[in-house]
This record gives C-alpha cells, structure tokens and sequence, in this order.
C-alpha cells in the first residue's frame, strides 16, 4: 500500500471555504470572522501561554529549586570514522576541522568520541577524549594530545 494507491472516500475530503464572495455565499462580509475586535483583524495573534487577560498559570506558579542547566559545558562533538575520511592531514586541531566544516566556529570545546576505527597514525589535539578513542588513536599509532588553556 502507497499513498498515491489509497482510495478517495466520499467524505472523507470537504471543499475549502471560499470566503468574502458576496452575501449570498454565507460567508461573505465579514468573512466568518464575527464583527470588530483584535481577532477579526489580520495579523492577529496571541503569545504563548496567553488566557485572555487572566492571569496566566506560569505566572501564578512559583518558581523554586536550581537548575544546573545554564552552566553546563556542550562540546562540539566528532568520531573517530570522521576522522578517519580526512586524507593527506597529519594533525587535527580545531582550526583545521573549522577550515573542513567538520565543526562550526564557536567557542564550545571539542570532544573526540570512539564510534568506527582509525587506520593510520594521526596526531589529534581537542579539549576532551573519550577513553575508547583515545586508546584506538594510539593504538594506530597516533598521538591524542589535551588542549590545555593558556594562561595570560
């Protein structure tokens, strides 16, 4: 079964309102849209949340507690068969995987995962390694090197 092979059921689809052709069509005027009033005007929308004027439950909630979520640190994220499809480079940093569009240009730290395998010896510099890629880097004989911050 495909949907160009499903039937067409009587019923099933209604014919759009065709609105503002004259009076006799009943739904001409104003359009179905009542008189006066914000709604009745184009454009018209609420805000999310919004309860007509009264005050709305996210406000009437108290808020309590501590979220961690705003201090949390989100690495840019690459695995090892990324880097294993980069041929004729010897070292990867991050200037080099940004030239490649492998990652964007941001100030979030790079973290190397291990899915897939590496086959030749790279020298690989990032913020963070997971333990499997970094055993796979040097089993391949290649250096997993820790970017540390410079201080000054």
């Amino acid at each position: 079964m495909r949907l160009h092979n499903i039937p067409k059921i009587k019923g099933a689809t209604h014919p759009r309102k065709r609105l503002g052709c004259g009076r006799g069509s009943g739904h001409g005027k104003t359009s179905g849209r009542g008189q006066k009033g914000s709604k009745s005007r184009s454009g018209y929308s609420t805000r999310q949340g919004f309860e007509g004027g009264q005050m709305p439950l996210f406000r009437k909630l108290p808020r309590r507690g501590f979220s961690n979520y705003r201090f949390q640190t989100h690495y840019e994220i690459l695995n090892l068969d990324d880097l294993d499809k980069l041929e004729g480079v010897e070292a990867i940093d991050r200037e080099v995987l940004i030239k490649l569009g492998l990652v964007q240009k941001n100030n979030s730290p790079l973290k190397i995962l291990g899915r897939g395998e590496i086959t030749r010896a790279i020298k690989v510099t990032a913020d963070k390694f997971s333990t499997s890629a970094k055993t796979k880097i040097e089993a391949a004989g290649g250096e997993a090197v820790i970017k540390t911050e410079s201080a000054g």
